[in-house]
């Protein structure tokens, strides 16, 4: 028994030790071979593959045909090495302009092409990935320094973050079969902005006074004056009423109501079940994205949320930027309070709270969130629902707004207000 488990570890040690002299061997030799196959396309492997195979099977069953197949095959393969000979090197730039537009407006690319080499360059073609798609240029031979210059246009249909680049030479014969790229630019961000609509300065809902609002609680350092009270050690002296102090034999410090500056939190319940179709959470986003920018132009201190993404709101371009980046998502989280409860749990709380979503989204979810927040915040919701009558519901403090068309987000703000 002794004899045949000592056999069975030597043979599964001897066994590891194989597989590791096998996988270090591979490894070894994907480094050497793996820059010479890279060139090699799908199709050119599919044209291996059915070149062997045609090649075996002329030879065992001695049929001529296919071994001319194979032949043909082989030959084609390697006329297909000239075409990836040679080097170019470029100076390539890679320019959008404008950088940032807005959905539906125009935008322009410049690809400018330089010779860097001492000598004169021959035809190449460069492909420049724009988005989902990829525009092909074909660059003439160049002497040394000269430039050669294409313009494009970029589809700004829609709201997103269109990355242009990285440009890449590539060098390849006609059937595809070898292809051979050289990465010359880095890519460069293009920002579809969402459409927004202007808003009437503090116009969103906001308590926007300068010494902030006034809450029923009490301190004793603010600036909005409550009472007089007794004086307490500890208490600043500064507080002190003299007037009253001296009329009554003891000393009378103030006390203040508590007042805070607005802190607005913009909530963006972003999961697909809520919207009808992608043109309704687009709906949805243009409407947030004018919330926030009226906000950031106020310059109230504001939150932006979605279920996956913080927004910045520095300054409105900023905000605008990482508006783009905006998606739907599925099953994030449970609930949409949940969705509220987590995403703003290391937030400062909020005095005013707007939600944004869809017409799926029931009034139940917006009463939960409200209560989330309590009595302290104003909570206001929209429903963008497509081509929709606009309609305003109140219930308990709680105001939710549907909202058609872009165009009424105005006057219905205005109602609310």
């Amino acid at each position: 028994m002794t004899s045949t488990g000592n056999s069975s570890r030597a043979g599964a040690h001897w066994y590891s030790v194989v597989v590791g002299l096998v996988v270090l061997a591979a490894s070894a030799l994907r480094r050497v071979l793996g820059p010479a196959l890279s060139v090699v396309s799908g199709t050119g492997w599919v044209v291996i593959v059915v070149a062997v195979s045609a090649f075996v099977v002329g030879r065992i069953l001695g049929w001529q045909e296919f071994v001319y197949l194979a032949i043909t095959l082989a030959a084609g393969f390697v006329c297909a090495f000239a075409f990836v000979f040679g080097r170019a090197v470029y100076d390539v730039e890679i320019e959008l302009t404008p950088r940032r537009v807005s959905a539906g407006e125009r935008a322009l690319g410049r690809l400018l092409v330089t010779n860097a080499r001492k000598r004169r360059s021959g035809t190449s073609r460069l492909e420049l990935p724009v988005g989902r798609g990829v525009a092909e240029f074909v660059v003439p031979a160049l002497a040394p320094g000269q430039e050669h210059e294409e313009l494009f246009a970029v589809p700004t249909n829609r709201r997103a973050v269109i990355v242009a680049g990285p440009a890449l030479s590539v060098r390849g014969d006609q059937l595809g079969l070898l292809r051979r790229s050289v990465k010359w630019a880095d890519p460069v961000e293009l920002f579809v902005h969402p459409i927004t609509t202007p808003l009437a300065p503090s116009a969103a809902g906001l308590v926007r006074d300068l010494e902030g609002e006034v809450t029923k609680t009490i301190t004793n350092s603010d600036i909005s004056f409550h009472a007089l009270r007794a004086y307490e050690p500890g208490d600043d002296r500064r507080y002190v009423h003299w007037r009253t102090s001296a009329r009554t034999g003891q000393l009378m410090v103030r006390q203040f109501e508590e007042t805070r500056r607005s802190q607005v939190a913009l909530l963006l319940a972003s999961d697909s079940s809520y919207f009808a179709s992608d043109e309704e959470f687009e709906l949805a986003v243009s409407v947030l994205a004018s919330l926030g920018v009226q906000v950031v132009r106020d310059g109230t201190t504001a939150n932006v949320i979605s279920d996956r993404l913080e927004l910045r709101t520095r300054s409105v371009n900023t905000f605008l930027d990482d508006s783009c980046r905006l998606e739907k998502t599925s099953n994030v989280f449970p609930t949409a309070r949940e969705f509220a409860r987590v995403r703003t749990e290391r937030l400062a709380a909020p005095s005013v709270v707007m939600i944004v979503s869809g017409s799926l989204f029931p009034m139940s979810d917006f009463r939960a969130i409200q209560a989330l927040f309590g009595a302290d915040a104003q909570t206001i919701g929209f429903r963008a629902e497509l081509d929709a009558a606009p309609r305003l519901s109140a219930v308990s403090g709680l105001r939710v707004g549907t909202v058609g068309g872009l165009s009424e987000l105005g006057a219905m703000i205005r109602r609310m207000s």
